[in-house]
């Protein structure tokens, strides 16, 4: 997720946050008293800072922030689950995909770039896959990670061993795959870059800044701190309704045209969950959808255990979209995750794994573990979306806009 690697500095953010190598000691999970002072005094000497800038610090801080610290961030016991943490069918479908992007690219040496993989599963499952079902495939593959982290390098190294020795997988910054030709990842990567809160009161729009308050943080409500708020708003053509509040991801806009001018000929596959803009700012949406995650518990306080909770906002795809095409990339395609998955052959995969499992009670668990990757309510299928942007490769079918009508299932023994 880490940001400095793509950005750079960026008005009002302090890009120097993002750098510096962690101390080698870990902190408690649930308070860190000597950052709230440093932020507090902080936040006291600029009379106080826009949201935005104190989530970029509770989240990226070098010493102290919840992405940069030495933690259990995902699974059991960490603080949240991703799709690719809860099974590698996941990742082996995302696999189907590439596989047919290298294809329409004329099977010719091929970068996948993945910014923000986490302790590197996606990856692994997607090796694993391409290696036993496309070796040529495999072995015209560069897979390159863009990853800051020391900690989340060495989980890397440690779950990808195989795949580093066989010279498939390797670390990169943005800069090093300028002029790449194959597919840009993020998966669960955008949602937490800083965004800026806006509420309207009176036709204005107007931001929210942290203040110092009654010994601990508090909020104020002050004029836009960048014009370009104003800007994000016209570009997707919606704004809040009045009395509402909402969440402007500048930096997302940033990233996207970042990644678009590294890649010369290929794809962009994102994913994470969102809206397009007119669900995100709908009237009834009256508090926006900033969220916290402790301990698989969610909260909408991100003034608690600075640096140490993960803090989110749902992803705006129509700022992706314009954005992209501003920059020469072609919405091929957009749906839920459950969608994506379906046309990839969910359902058939999920067919065979059962069929290999012979332990009834695991088969059961397997079939519920999976259906959390598609599932509208309590899993991952509606809430998550994926987009695929191309350049350079005309408007082909890509395989996962299979519509769900036209899956055929194979007859069970």
């Amino acid at each position: 997720m880490f940001l400095s690697l793509v950005l750079g500095p960026l008005a009002g953010y302090n890009s120097a946050l993002y750098f510096g190598m962690i101390g080698g000691y870990f902190m408690s999970r649930n308070q860190n008293p000597e950052f709230t002072l440093q932020l507090q005094q902080q936040i006291d000497a600029a009379a106080g800072i826009p949201f935005a800038e104190f989530m970029e610090q509770a989240l990226y801080h070098p010493e102290y922030g919840y992405y940069t610290t030495r933690r259990d961030r995902i699974g059991k016991k960490g603080d949240f689950f991703t799709s690719s943490s809860v099974h590698f069918c996941f990742g082996r479908l995302i696999a189907r995909q590439l596989e047919q992007m290298w294809q329409l690219l004329g099977q010719e040496s091929f970068i996948i770039a993945e910014q923000g993989a986490g302790e590197g599963y996606l990856c692994l499952d997607i090796l694993d896959a391409l290696a036993a079902t496309a070796p040529q495939f495999y072995a015209s593959l560069d897979y390159r990670l863009i990853e800051i982290s020391p900690d989340n390098r060495q989980r890397q190294e440690e779950i990808l061993e195989h795949h580093f020795a066989a010279g498939r997988v390797s670390w990169c910054e943005l800069a090093d795959v300028q002029g790449m030709q194959g597919c840009f990842i993020s998966n669960e990567l955008l949602d937490a870059f800083p965004v800026h809160l806006i509420e309207k009161h009176a036709g204005e729009l107007q931001e929210v800044y942290v203040v110092n308050q009654d010994g601990g943080f508090g909020e104020e409500l002050r004029p836009l701190s960048t014009g370009l708020i104003k800007e994000y708003f016209q570009l997707v053509e919606i704004e809040p309704a009045e009395g509402n509040r909402c969440e402007v991801n500048l930096a997302a806009g940033d990233w996207m045209r970042q990644v678009a001018g590294v890649l010369k000929r290929g794809f962009v596959l994102t994913i994470d969950y969102g809206y397009l803009a007119k669900e995100l700012y709908a009237p009834d949406r009256h508090a926006g959808t900033l969220l916290c995650y402790h301990q698989h518990q969610t909260n909408e306080n991100p003034y608690q255990r600075v640096g140490c909770q993960d803090i989110t906002a749902h992803v705006d795809f129509t700022a992706l979209e314009k954005i992209g095409r501003q920059q020469n990339l072609e919405s091929l395609y957009f749906g839920q995750q459950y969608q994506f998955l379906m046309g990839l052959g969910f359902l058939e995969m999920l067919m065979e794994l059962e069929r290999l499992e012979t332990d009834p009670n695991k088969a059961q668990a397997l079939r519920m573990n999976l259906k959390t990757l598609i599932l509208p309510e309590g899993g991952m299928g509606e809430s998550f979306k994926v987009l695929i942007q191309g350049k350079d490769v005309g408007q082909p079918t890509l395989l996962c806009s299979k519509r769900i009508g036209d899956i055929r299932l194979p007859a069970e023994n």
